[in-house]
This record gives C-alpha cells, sequence and structure tokens, in this order.
C-alpha cells in the first residue's frame, strides 16, 4: 500500500470512529452520565469548549478563536503530512502525522458542528439532527468519555505543598481525538529520526 493511501485510510477510519463513539455517547448518555465498566474505567460523559483537560479560556471569543486556530494548524499539518509523504519514512511516521491530524479533526469537528447538529436538553439524552436547537455554529462543545481513575487516595504527607491532599490518577476525561493525538506524537517522538531528519552534511556544503 503507497504512503498517500496509508494516510487516507488511517485518517478516515480514525474520524469516523470518533465521530460514531461521540454521536453514541450525546445521544445515549446524559450529561454527566457514568458507566463502570471495571474499577480503573468508566464511561462518564462531559463536555467541554475544546481545551486540553477542560480548561476554560476567554469564555465565547476564546472559544472562536481556538475553533479557529484549530482550523488553521490542521491546514499546516496537512502541508506537513503532503512533505511527509513525498520522502522515503517510515509508515509509522506517515501514521503518527496523520493521527495528530485525525484527533485534531475530530474535536473541530465538535466545536464548529455539535451546537447546531444536537438539541441541549436538561437532564435528558441529546437528538441528534432537532427541529430546533438554541446552540450556533463554532461554539459546539467537544464530548469527553473516557475515565480512567486508576488509583485514588490520599498523597504522602512528605510531598511538598499538596502532601495530605486527594488524589486521583488518571483523572482527566478524554476522547478517541485526544488519544489521537497522543498516540500520534508518541510515534513522532519513537522515530523521531525518520520524523526529523538531519540534513546531509554534503547537501549543506552545496548549499553554501
Amino acid at each position: 500500500m503507497s504512503k498517500k493511501n496509508i494516510a487516507i485510510l488511517t485518517i478516515l477510519i480514525t474520524i469516523i470512529l470518533d465521530q460514531i463513539i461521540k454521536i453514541y455517547i450525546k445521544t445515549n448518555f446524559v450529561l454527566g452520565e457514568e458507566v463502570k465498566v471495571f474499577d480503573w474505567f468508566r464511561i462518564h460523559f462531559v463536555e467541554n469548549n475544546g481545551m486540553a483537560m477542560g480548561i476554560e479560556f476567554g469564555g465565547n471569543a476564546g472559544k472562536l478563536f481556538l475553533t479557529i486556530f484549530r482550523i488553521v494548524a490542521v491546514g499546516a499539518i496537512i502541508y506537513w503530512l503532503r512533505g511527509t509523504i513525498k520522502r522515503k519514512v517510515h509508515n509509522a511516521v506517515i501514521i503518527g502525522i496523520s493521527l495528530i491530524f485525525s484527533g485534531a479533526v475530530g474535536n473541530i469537528i465538535d466545536s464548529i458542528f455539535y451546537g447546531v447538529i444536537f438539541n441541549h436538553p436538561k437532564h435528558e439524552v441529546a437528538t441528534l439532527f432537532p427541529e430546533t436547537t438554541d446552540g450556533k455554529l463554532f461554539f459546539g462543545k467537544v464530548v469527553d468519555m473516557f475515565y480512567f481513575p486508576i488509583w485514588s487516595g490520599d498523597l504522602p504527607e512528605w510531598i511538598p505543598f499538596v502532601g495530605g491532599d486527594p488524589f486521583t490518577f488518571f483523572q482527566y476525561i478524554f476522547n478517541p481525538a485526544d488519544s489521537y493525538i497522543s498516540i500520534g506524537v508518541a510515534l513522532l517522538f519513537i522515530f523521531s529520526k525518520q520524523a526529523f531528519p538531519k540534513e546531509d552534511e554534503k547537501e549543506i556544503e552545496t548549499k553554501i
């Protein structure tokens, strides 16, 4: 399979899977609802404005800025991916960049469209493509659901500043798109020599 087809297939599969899971959660879970799969793994439905780890950023203006910034970033990733495909690099690099692209696009879809393709009832599941909605384009919220509270307890007293405080590892709730980005970055780190090759000394001398 060509590197271009590997990239296209990776992007299509991951974005579709991301959206299927998010739409299922939106249309089957009430906001805040949790299902315990194991003690260390739960499905917990939350929404946020799109910042990592649920951080808020400047209200509606910040939300709009973040979405536009991500769209620009996606354009840069496409340029990066096209350039990488033209070089003879390890397939893991192509997959890594494709996963980062998919993760960014997956959360952009939420931010742009989820405000208008869903209604927003309180204490009820959402409806996909309702007759009316009070949301706005570009102001949708990102859906998160994966929660891994692997360990919970009080931190040892000897730890400075936070000793004795309650702590949960891992306390953050994320979605498939977030995991794509993390896996993509990990692949690029592992295959950094192929992902970020240094120019051959002879080529540098020729340019000089």
